[in-house]
This record gives C-alpha cells, structure tokens and sequence, in this order.
C-alpha cells in the first residue's frame, strides 16, 4: 500500500538566522518482509506491548530501517519513542525490567533488557544548540522534528511496529535511487556535527552505483566546511575511515576527499600517493583487504604512518601492518626466476619473532597484486624447526654462543630443504 500527502512547503530559521525551506511530504507505505518479521523476538514483543499500554508511540529508526527496505537484516536495531526518559524508566520499573548503560539518558537513550535482549530506545529530539561535535538536546513528541535533524535523507526515516513507514524527506525515492542527500541543508547539516562530512562519504559508498554522481552543491558544501574536521577527534574520524575503506568506491573517495582539501584535517598525508594507492586499490578488490592496507599506499615514507597514527590514534596492530607495508613493499617481492615459489615469504615468516607475520605477508601479497601466491600462502601451515638448544646441549656443545651459531646454520640448512629435512637429518651435520 503506498500513501503520499501533498507537498507542503515549511518555512524555518536556521542557526544562521536566515530562513532555510524544507519541503515535508509524508511517504508511507506497507512493509512486510520476512526480515522485518524475524525481528519480533519475544524481546521485541514484549517492548512493544509496554509501550501501547501506555499509550506511547514507538518505531523503529535509522539505519535498521534504510537495510530493512534494502532486503537486508539489520545487525542493530535502534527505537524512537514519544515517551521521555524518565517516563520510560517509570513503565520499566513498574514492570519489572532491567536498565543497563543508561549514560546516555542525558540525550534521551534508555536500554531496556527483556528476554536476554538489550533494546535502546530514545526519546525523540530536536537540537538546540551545537557547536561541531556535540549537540543540545531537547525532548519533543514530532517525529518530523526528529526526522529533521537526522544526517542524510536516508537514515531519516521511521518504521511502526505494524510495518509502516514513515518518510518525511524522500529518503525511500532516494534509496531506490541509490542517491545520497543531507536532510535539508548541506551545509548546516555539516556544521550541526563536521563528522558528517566523513558519514556522507561512508554511505555513498554503500549506496551509490557509481563513483561520480555527487550533487555539485553538496561537495561544495563539503569543501567549504572541511576545516571543521579538525576539531573532531581521531578515534571517531578514524572509525568512519575504516567503513569507507571497506565499502564500494573507495579508492576515487579518498582521491575525492583530497581534491576537496580534506586529508590535511582527517590526519592523511598531506602529499600522499594517491596514484599508488589507486593501484592497491584496484590490486586488492574482492580480497578483503584490511583498511590500513588501503590507507598505507598513500604513505611514502614510515614518518608519515607515524604523523598518521598522531592524529588517528590507530590500533598498534594497524600502525605495525602499515609500517610493515611501507617497508616492504618494494623490498620483499616474488622470486622473478621462480615466479610461483612462496620461498621468499615463507623463509620471511621461518626467520621472524613475531606471530602475525604471516597475516601481515598476506596483506603485502594482496597490496601487490599476487593473487595466486596470496591463495597458497593462505593455506600454508607455519612448520616447525625440529632442533632445539636442548638437542645441541646434549650433543657436547655448551657455550651459549655455539648453541645459537649452530641453530642458526642448521635453520638455513633447513630452509634449503624446503623445510623437509627432520631432527636426524640436521644433527648429522653437528656430528660431522
């Protein structure tokens, strides 16, 4: 069943003071999938039954509702309500619910256990005040209000409990349509939370088909507010870094981003490569690579993944792996007599201290395009050098010093081998 009311046009003050135009034109329609059914655990069923004793509304919001009419099950399902926090703590306590993590209760987030379950569920907001990075909050009954201060056109719509949808701004046509548009306003979209900019690019990714059809206005409004990205923290920026890394279009984003004056705010280099990092791009399609495979080919020398790491505060495994790919990348390559051999990896793996060695070559053969030594090095199980100190010992040899010569001549001998030669084999050498 599809609904549409006319359009009316809605005239309100923006932060700025000038009058900004929404058109409001309410799309409903009927959904009833079974990955929207699947979600009525007795959890859910439960929730529901509390608040329509009450007598207060409750949808579904956000990103669970965008995948659901995508066809896709959501991971995480956030709810919206007319009920304020603390009349929400009120029927859960009147009930006998459990509440747990309620830091968010300030801007109105509330999570009910029921069944095994958590459910968060927040009231709905308007903002009052922002600065960039943190919003005001005040509590409203409008969901259009709400839907209104929402990021982009898709994530703003809300879904009831019987399957009806509720779209305020077009994010179904635009959905269908595979387009990505702020809620009203680009540009004060933006300013409400510069991490925006990032989202924008994060979703487009996941939704557009192709790589260009950006609206002019809104990579304006992008450009024009780029420098707010600096004062947004590390962490969050690189959270959404490593989404658009793994989502379509990545590589021309990235190149985007930098046409746009962006990577000097979000901690990339401000001269990155981003030629090389076209070619691991497109090297590494349909291998998973991992983020930081992606974001090290814009890295020319390792003092750039150190002032990166600066500002993205990475993981230390993700500032190893890119120090590891910056350095050798060039210098640990395939065998060009023995083009298929893994030798050279493996033998890396056999000398290396570290136990992810072999995950990190895995990541090299992927940002070098080797495709079919990534596949046999996948499967390659790590095998074990049969000597130890406490064979040699009981051979004669005392110094420490000697132990660790020998083990060491007795590794290459066994690398040699291909890794075949057992504990006999290697200390007949010993003895002779």
């Amino acid at each position: 069943m599809l609904l549409y009311t006319r359009n009316v046009k809605i005239l309100r003050p923006s932060v700025t003071g000038r009058t900004r135009i929404l058109w409001k034109s309410l799309f409903t329609m009927q959904l009833k999938t079974s990955e929207f059914q699947v979600l009525f655990t007795d959890g859910l069923n439960e929730l529901a039954g509390i608040f329509k004793k009450h007598q207060y509304e409750l949808r579904i919001a956000g990103g669970a509702v965008r995948d659901l009419l995508s066809g896709k099950q959501p991971e995480d399902v956030d709810f919206a309500t007319t009920a304020t926090p603390e009349e929400m703590k009120h029927m859960f306590q009147a009930a006998g619910i459990r509440m747990i993590n309620n830091k968010g209760e300030k801007h109105g987030t509330i999570t009910a256990r029921l069944h095994n379950e958590n459910f968060e569920v927040t009231t709905l907001r308007v903002d009052v005040q922002t600065d960039g990075r943190h919003a005001e909050v005040e509590f409203t009954t409008d969901w259009q209000k709400d839907s209104e201060r929402r990021d982009l056109t898709i994530n703003s719509m809300f879904l009831d409990l019987d399957g009806k949808l509720y779209d305020y701004f077009k994010g179904y046509d635009d959905l269908q349509n595979r387009k990505v548009r702020f809620v009203g306003s680009a540009e004060q979209r933006i300013q409400e939370d510069y991490l925006r900019i990032l989202r924008y690019f994060r979703f487009y990714g996941k939704v557009a088909l192709k790589a260009d059809e950006h609206e002019p206005e809104t990579l304006e409004a992008i450009r024009a507010n780029g420098s707010g990205l600096a004062g947004i923290s590390g962490e969050r920026i690189w959270v959404e870094l490593k989404k658009i890394m793994v989502g379509n279009h990545a590589a021309q984003l990235l190149e985007m981003m930098y046409s746009l004056g962006l990577a000097h705010y979000i901690g990339l280099p401000p001269d990155g490569n981003v030629e090389e990092m076209k070619r691991v791009w497109q090297n590494t399609k349909g291998r998973s690579p991992k983020p930081m495979t992606i974001l090290a080919a814009l890295c020319r020398s390792p003092e750039e993944v150190e002032k990166m790491d600066i500002r993205l505060k990475v993981s230390k495994e993700e500032k190893t792996l890119a120090q590891f790919l910056v350095k050798y990348r060039r210098e640990l390559c395939k065998n060009e007599d023995e083009p298929d051999s893994l030798k050279p990896f493996t033998d890396f793996i056999i000398d290396s201290r570290e136990l992810d060695t072999q995950s990190k070559l895995c990541e090299l053969l992927k940002y070098q395009g080797e495709h079919k030594l990534l596949a046999e090095l996948s499967r390659w199980a790590i095998p074990r050098f049969p000597i130890s100190g406490h064979d040699l010992r009981k051979m004669g040899l005392l110094s420490g010093k000697d132990i660790g010569s020998t083990l060491q001549k007795l590794r290459d001998i066994w690398k040699k081998s291909h890794y075949q030669m057992d504990k006999d084999e290697l200390l007949s050498y010993v003895k002779s």
